[in-house]
């Protein structure tokens, strides 16, 4: 049988942290915000909305569970080391770019383990926070995380944009530049027309002479 669709739900913790999602096909559906204490829809704006009444609860309970099973797993495997990958990113426009026009601007940041991520937005070096977004953390097939950061913005003409991670398997920051290209108009068209309507003038003006030379001699 074919698989048409892949559904995949997701619970993880940390001694400090915890994360548990819902997504399909490779796409984050849902997730429990911890820090704001609710569950989020994450579908883009053209999809149906939809709930999960429960969710959230569920999610919590879920942590619960997840910690306790952590401790007990620390303690059987005599606290392993953990594997620590760095993250790489790029960054890139959701929609093709027009000066003036809103867009957004995704940073994609994969193959680091473990989470979290820090990821920090700039425009002109300074530090931007409003309607920044984070996706949960999201598994690789090599065990590593991908997660995705968006910043909505307008883009104009010397606006550079940055997109700096921060995780504990980087001995730096990372950060990614973008610009917005600025396409000048071709004026190869306008200085062949231009050549062609002088040489044309010319020709006129050449055919005129010789008509009226050839006026006078006969």
């Amino acid at each position: 049988h074919k698989v048409l669709h892949i559904d995949l739900a997701i619970t993880g913790c940390s001694d400090s942290d915890g994360v548990d999602m819902y997504g399909l096909d490779g796409e984050e559906m849902s997730y429990a915000d911890f820090n704001k204490g609710e569950g989020v829809v994450a579908l883009p704006p053209f999809a149906d909305p939809f709930t999960f009444p429960g969710f959230y609860e569920q999610a919590v309970g879920n942590q619960g569970v997840c910690k306790a099973n952590l401790a007990t797993s620390i303690k059987a495997y005599k606290n392993p080391e953990e594997k620590i990958a760095p993250p790489h990113s790029s960054i890139y426009p959701r929609d093709d770019v027009d000066l003036g026009v809103e867009n957004t601007l995704i940073c994609h940041v994969s193959g680091f383990h473990p989470a979290p991520v820090r990821v920090r937005w700039t425009r002109n070096n300074q530090n931007l926070t409003e309607g920044v977004r984070l996706s949960t953390p999201y598994p690789n097939a090599d065990f590593t995380l991908n997660q995705f950061s968006s910043l909505p913005f307008t883009p104009e003409e010397g606006d550079i944009y940055g997109c700096t991670v921060e995780h504990k398997g980087l001995a730096e920051p990372l950060t990614r530049i973008w610009e917005p290209e600025v396409i000048q108009p071709s004026v190869g068209p306008a200085v062949f027309c231009g050549v062609g309507l002088t040489l044309g003038l010319l020709g006129v003006a050449a055919g005129t002479f010789f008509l009226i030379k050839g006026n006078q001699c006969n």
